[in-house]
């Protein structure tokens, strides 16, 4: 019959209506996300000495320059108009990327500083003196990457030349090698396990053995 169609294009508009409709479903939703990534907490490498303060898991930004111990301040807005109040804010650190001439390492290093920090660099002298001060306060303003960095200029040549003179005005003794550090440390860990579990070595001759 003429005025008839086929079964296939009578059930195209439909199947088409579907398609579209799966495909704005599937469309709908997003692969990516627009809350920002949680920052990561700066760990030291393993040849490195443990920081003696630890990161700033308060404060995580700091742990990336040098920020003189500086953090976020909280506080209140007062308004004195006609509509007096309380209003929260807070101030952030004034932080700058300055670039910093280290004599030690013979470079300049693009540091994170806050103003705080650059002022106490200038007045100690250079970014080497501020790195080498051993004061607690000092160490513990210095934060991870500070850290870091102190033992970076401490392995210098030119630090260590200055280490071996102090030693040698104070009378004090050269400290030991790495490799005999290594052997020291394996020795009394030896020690503490057999005064704790009792077990002597077997190779030895007992006192009964050096009779006979």
């Amino acid at each position: 019959m003429a005025g008839l169609q086929p079964r296939s294009a009578l059930s195209a508009p439909f199947s088409l209506s579907t398609a579209f409709r799966n495909l704005s479903l599937t469309a709908s939703k997003r692969s990516f996300s627009t809350t920002l990534a949680t920052q990561k907490t700066k760990q030291l490498p393993d040849y490195i000495p443990p920081y003696p303060y630890g990161p700033n898991y308060v404060y995580k930004q700091s742990n990336s320059g040098l920020y003189g111990g500086v953090m976020i301040q909280f506080g209140n807005k007062i308004s004195k108009g006609r509509n007096e109040g309380k209003t929260r804010r807070f101030w952030k650190p004034n932080v700058r990327r300055k670039k910093i001439y280290s004599e030690a390492l013979d470079e300049w290093l693009f540091i994170k500083v806050t103003r705080k920090a650059l002022r106490t660099i200038r007045k100690s002298g250079g970014l080497d003196n501020y790195l080498l001060d051993d004061r607690p306060g000092r160490v513990k303003e210095l934060g991870v990457f500070g850290w870091q960095l102190r033992w970076k200029v401490m392995q210098t040549p030119k630090i260590q030349e200055q280490f071996r003179q102090e030693r040698k005005r104070l009378g004090l003794p050269e400290p030991p090698s790495f490799e005999e550090w290594v052997a020291q440390k394996e020795a009394e860990i030896k020690a503490q396990a057999e005064d704790l579990t009792n077990i002597k070595d077997i190779t030895k001759p007992s006192y009964n053995e050096k009779q006979y």
